[in-house]
């Protein structure tokens, strides 16, 4: 089996590469492409630099080029849910861009024609990751997750994408993973640890927190690995 795990910065993924140590380097269009074998699995590991554009082409070597027949991406958010805090372990259930705007045209935010709003994940790999953190007595909370090419740290725009997709947590990323992955027929699997509550004080919250957040988020994805190997 092939499967691809992905990041969007080099924190969100040297917590994996860590743990691994042995693996080869492959350079690929202006990027670094990580590849070993774990147990019976023939992993690549990649983060693709901020943004959707870099997300979507990342995530389409990856199935492309590598070869991956699953993707599981780890990596950081901002909270909208007041439920959730600094930490925490939350799983897309379905992801949408809240920076999509049509509606001039009479179309709802984050819907453009031939498309949806709303992508949803694997039900098998959230089944996996929910026995996971039951195994491991941990709590993984699920729900929407929105991505747009800002990073959020005003409150009131906070607010607004909240109530505008029901979001739980906001990202720079997911959906377009999660857009490639539908149109290419590979399950995805989008889990995020909250580096920060995308208010007044996120940036700083951001970079104290991208480090262990990383590390919580690696941890739990080198776990999926082993269960989906079982």
């Amino acid at each position: 089996m092939k499967i691809a795990v992905m990041g969007a910065m080099i924190e969100e993924i040297t917590p994996l590469l860590d743990k691994f140590k042995e693996y080869k380097v492959v350079e690929f269009a202006q990027n670094q492409f990580y590849t070993l074998k774990y147990k019976n699995i023939d992993v690549t590991i990649a983060y693709s630099k901020i943004g959707k554009v870099n997300a979507a082409l990342t995530a389409s070597i990856l199935i492309n080029r590598f070869g991956a027949e699953k993707l599981l991406f780890s990596g950081v958010a901002g909270a909208i849910d007041k439920n959730l805090h600094i930490g925490d372990l939350i799983a897309a259930e379905g992801l949408v861009q809240h920076d999509l705007d049509i509606t001039v045209f009479g179309h709802p935010y984050g819907f453009v024609p031939e498309s949806k709003i709303l992508i949803k994940a694997d039900e098998k790999l959230l089944k996996i990751a929910r026995e996971i953190a039951k195994t491991l007595n941990l709590t993984l909370k699920s729900g929407i997750i929105a991505t747009g090419d800002q990073f959020i740290c005003n409150g009131l725009k906070k607010e607004w994408i909240r109530k505008t997709f029901n979001a739980n947590a906001i990202e720079m990323e997911g959906a377009s993973v999660a857009f490639v992955c539908e149109a290419l027929g590979v399950p995805f699997f989008i889990l995020r640890a909250i580096s920060d509550a995308a208010d007044a004080k996120a940036g700083f919250d951001f970079d104290e927190f991208l480090q262990s957040s990383s590390k919580i988020s690696a941890d739990f994805i080198l776990s999926m690995l082993d269960k989906i190997e079982e």
